[in-house]
């Protein structure tokens, strides 16, 4: 018995021994490895699998920045339908935009089409005549009602478009005769402006509808004379000649609730013929309808869209 107790007893004060030894050489190796009292630790960048990690990261090919933070893999699985592995380091970083200073206003990257002060971006466009925006502007909107559509100056593509619009205070007609406007991408796909505050019409022909094609999932109209808000992202149709390759989509979010979710659009919006596409050129104006009726708007810019992986600049 008393042979098997100091056998139990050495043998703990192996382990307690060993223990203080592992903790010794860690403390000696980090004290060894932290910079000089007041100086800072040389920027460096280490191969993968050097910094910790051992194995594993060697495997995974980690790659690390000067201060031994995880900059990417390089060796993880791959992303299907893309040249890219996860957590690449190679892959681009995206651009940095400023956001808006305020909720709705235009980020760093957007084109302004109208700023509360004139309507220098749009012209009126009469087959080839084009002519000065004659719409009024007054008080930091502009309103509807006097000449022909307006149309931007420059052509567009693929975008996200932010716009403001009040129908007027006053009510006055039905269906289609109160608040009519509309907004038309390349001057063919029309998300429509209404007053369809208890107005009832054609359902593919109220607010936020992609007219004569799809209503809206559900109706946010506010009141008469209270301001909306339409944050659409357009996705413009591929010809290739005179053949369709991809169709147009449009995602419409109205006051604040998605009513469109990248929706088919069939083609040109005409409200008589069948839907039918017919090859056009890659960028063309945007469109803001006049009927006759004082509509406002304010607070209009648009981005345009780029795809994936685009390089930082």
């Amino acid at each position: 018995m008393k042979s098997d107790f100091v056998l139990r007893s050495r043998g703990w004060r192996a382990l307690v021994a060993g223990i203080w030894c592992c903790s010794a050489f860690a403390l000696s190796a980090q004290q060894a490895a932290a910079p000089p009292a007041g100086g800072t630790q040389p920027a460096t960048t280490t191969p993968a699998g050097q910094r910790g990690g051992g194995r594993g990261a060697q495997e995974q090919g980690r790659v690390e920045g000067p201060n031994g933070e995880v900059w990417g893999f390089t060796n993880l699985g791959e992303i299907p339908g893309t040249p890219w592995r996860i957590h690449d380091d190679k892959r681009p970083h995206p651009p940095v935009v400023a956001p808006p200073a305020t909720p709705g206003g235009p980020p760093a990257d957007a084109i302004v089409l109208f700023d509360g002060k004139d309507l220098s971006k749009w012209v009126h466009r009469v087959k080839d005549t084009v002519t000065e925006a004659q719409w009024v502007v007054h008080d930091g909107i502009f309103e509807s009602g006097k000449g022909t559509s307006l149309s931007t100056r420059e052509s567009f593509g693929d975008v996200q478009l932010h716009v403001e619009f009040a129908t007027p205070t006053k009510v006055e007609g039905t269906s289609q005769g109160r608040g009519n406007s509309g907004v038309r991408f390349m001057d063919r796909y029309e998300i429509q402006v209404l007053d369809s505050y208890d107005n009832r019409t054609y359902a593919d022909g109220m607010a936020a509808a992609i007219y004569g094609d799809t209503p809206p999932l559900v109706n946010v109209a506010r009141k008469p004379g209270e301001w909306q808000t339409y944050d659409i992202v357009f996705e413009a149709p591929r010809f290739k000649g005179p053949q369709l390759i991809s169709p147009a989509y449009v995602t419409v979010i109205w006051n604040g609730v998605l009513v469109h979710n990248r929706r088919l659009v069939n083609g040109p919006t005409s409200p008589l013929t069948v839907h039918q596409y017919i090859a056009h050129d890659p960028e063309l104006p945007l469109v803001i309808q006049n009927h006759g009726n004082p509509v406002r708007f304010r607070n209009v810019w648009v981005r345009r869209l780029k795809g994936y992986d685009q390089e930082s600049r």
